[in-house]
């Protein structure tokens, strides 16, 4: 992606003062690991399942399943069944005791998650969540953490045929906020994740909250967290 293509915007260190035009770009984010500190009731809702199927959980599954859709886990990770509607009962099953762990035990943010998504409101940059995970589990999450109102789309698993690393989510995210892929940031925190944005075409933050930055290299930026990060710097990263 040449900065040829993208439109010019003076440095400047506060937001007033940025010349990019507010919206004319838009923020993309994948939902667990890069928000909401999720991983631990994923795992707990995992082996749930596995103790009511009898079933057993293969070493070190959990790490490479991050950004992967249940229909791809199942079969390929797990190796439990390769029917598919077994696959979708178990699905199904796993989403659904992650909302009871959820409910039982909460879920937290990821600091400056809040600060951040409100730099970009406050540069009126449109907001979309792409997600592997349920619909049900995003709108769990976001009504326990009060950040509903600041995504203007929700693209989930029900959305989507194909998983990431497949641009699909992204593409159909930037499709609903009006957006070309050029001028929308994708967040994430998993390779299949970062793979999945730079197929689509789009700039990619990768956060380190699940994976170690060795593992983000496809990312154009690679940062701890949130914190400190505001609407303006990836203006100035990527758009001038």
């Amino acid at each position: 992606m040449e900065k040829a293509q993208q439109r010019a915007t003076s440095e400047t260190g506060s937001e007033e003062a940025s010349s990019l035009q507010k919206g004319q770009w838009a923020a993309i984010f994948d939902w667990d690991g890069v928000l909401i500190d999720s991983a631990d009731r994923h795992l707990e809702s995992w082996h749930r399942l596995a103790r009511e199927e009898g079933k057993p959980l293969p070493p070190d599954f959990f790490l490479p399943s991050f950004g992967k859709t249940n229909n791809w886990i199942i079969p390929q990770i797990l190796r439990w069944t390769e029917d598919p509607q077994e696959i979708s009962r178990l699905g199904a099953r796993k989403e659904a005791l992650y909302r009871e762990v959820v409910a039982e035990q909460g879920v937290s943010l990821y600091p400056a998650a809040v600060a951040f998504c409100a730099s970009l409101a406050r540069r009126s940059v449109p907001m979309a969540i792409a997600s592997s995970t349920a619909r049900a589990n995003i709108e769990l999450t976001l009504a326990q953490t009060h950040l509903r109102h600041f995504f203007r789309t929700i693209v989930s698993a029900e959305d989507v045929q194909r998983g990431k690393p497949d641009p699909e989510v992204f593409l159909l995210a930037a499709q609903r906020l009006g957006f070309t892929p050029e001028r929308c940031v994708v967040f994430e925190d998993a390779p299949a994740g970062v793979e999945a944005a730079k197929r689509a075409g789009m700039w990619a933050i990768a956060v380190t909250t699940t994976n170690p930055a060795e593992a983000l290299q496809r990312a154009d930026r690679t940062l701890p967290s949130f914190v400190g990060l505001t609407a303006v710097a990836i203006e100035e990263w990527f758009f001038s």
